[in-house]
């Protein structure tokens, strides 16, 4: 091994030094090029959450309403990013678009957002990964839009949601203890409830007879689980010739309705009838409301995920009726079939139990009837 000269060590010595000396005159890259100003969540505790939505889209849109309808003390959304600079200002629900998807760093700071949203409906080509990796190791909290709308709302928003979202989201299990504990509340509910309510179906049927011609008892088809067709049973509340001219959806003040059947839909005694149906297992007393054949045909058209309720039993009552108001339309199937799937994705024994709860209280407050 060749020996180090007198000369050489001192000259290397030099150079180690010089070099040690570049290094703690050097400043220490930032792991970004983000001002410090932003380098940590800067909120006070009792502060005002600040939200900054990116993306304008439906989702985008409905989200804001929810959070600003839903939390307006604690959230502020200080406004929307989009990704054409021409957009810039216009006013989407209040606030409006405040900047583009480059000027994200820039808008963050401005604004002290401490919460960034992701509604982007396209993702792959537009979605600022590296500046989202930054702000969330520096403690800010990145949130996907449509988990977050479920949370908020209770729903799920469906037109932007893509089948991958649902094919590996952690909802939809079918444990067996649920299962168990629902058919056999089921069970118990129908069989003690129909004979307790014996009186009360003497004494409807006797209303109904004197109030209006015809049967009292109404018979239709409707599709229940795994798509297939059953007979439903409910007290009539129309006249007998309410569909003459063909099915039609029920309206408000619908004058088709006779005068007993208002206040049987009003306090949803019209519905006791399918307890006959939950007893036989073509319905739980929890579930989506199930149509009828000919209306379906045409929402599992234009309504996407439509079928997915129909992997659950159709319920007496459900998610979609103590949350929103009575159907009566095409766009209002639409609003009540996100209901629908956040209980399908979330079915449990306690969401069965706490919609009951409320289901309850819509019956004494006639909430939501037509």
């Amino acid at each position: 091994m060749p020996r180090i000269s007198r000369m050489q060590r001192p000259t290397q010595m030099k150079t180690a030094e010089v070099e040690h000396n570049k290094l703690r005159e050097e400043p220490m890259l930032a792991p970004s090029l983000f001002p410090d100003q932003v380098r940590a969540p800067w909120r006070m505790p009792g502060f005002k959450k600040r939200f900054l939505i990116l993306g304008t889209g439906q989702l985008a849109v409905d989200l804001c309403q929810v959070i600003r309808s839903q939390n307006r003390w604690l959230v502020d959304v200080v406004g929307f990013l989009d990704g054409r600079a021409e957009r810039v200002g216009e006013r989407l629900v209040n606030p409006g678009i405040i900047g583009t998807y480059d000027q994200l760093t820039q808008v963050v700071e401005q604004h002290h957002v401490d919460t960034i949203v992701v509604c982007l409906e396209d993702r792959r080509s537009i979605l600022p990964v590296q500046a989202l990796l930054d702000f969330k190791a520096m403690g800010l909290d990145i949130l996907d839009g449509h988990h977050l709308f479920e949370e908020a709302s209770g729903r799920l928003s469906i037109d932007s949601l893509r089948p991958s979202a649902l094919i590996f989201s952690t909802g939809f299990r079918r444990r067996l203890a649920s299962l168990v504990s629902k058919r056999l509340l089921d069970v118990v509910v129908s069989a003690v409830g129909l004979v307790l309510l014996i009186p009360l179906f003497v004494l409807v049927a006797a209303l109904i007879r004197a109030d209006s011609p015809g049967p009292v008892f109404y018979r239709q088809v409707r599709v229940g689980l795994r798509g297939r067709p059953y007979m439903i049973w409910k007290f009539r509340s129309m006249r007998q010739d309410a569909e003459k001219s063909g099915p039609r959806w029920a309206q408000a003040n619908d004058p088709r309705i006779s005068r007993v059947g208002w206040w049987l839909r009003k306090t949803r005694i019209d519905e006791f009838p399918q307890l006959v149906n939950v007893l036989r297992g073509e319905m739980s007393l929890v579930g989506p409301r199930p149509e009828r054949p000919v209306f379906v045909q045409d929402l599992r058209t234009i309504i996407p995920y439509y079928d997915i309720r129909h992997t659950v039993r159709p319920g007496v009552t459900g998610w979609a009726q103590v949350k929103f108001r009575y159907g009566a339309s095409q766009e209002d199937s639409h609003t009540k079939l996100q209901y629908d799937l956040y209980y399908v994705k979330n079915l449990s024994f306690l969401l069965d139990l706490k919609i009951l709860m409320h289901t309850i209280r819509v019956m004494i407050l006639g909430e939501g009837a037509y």
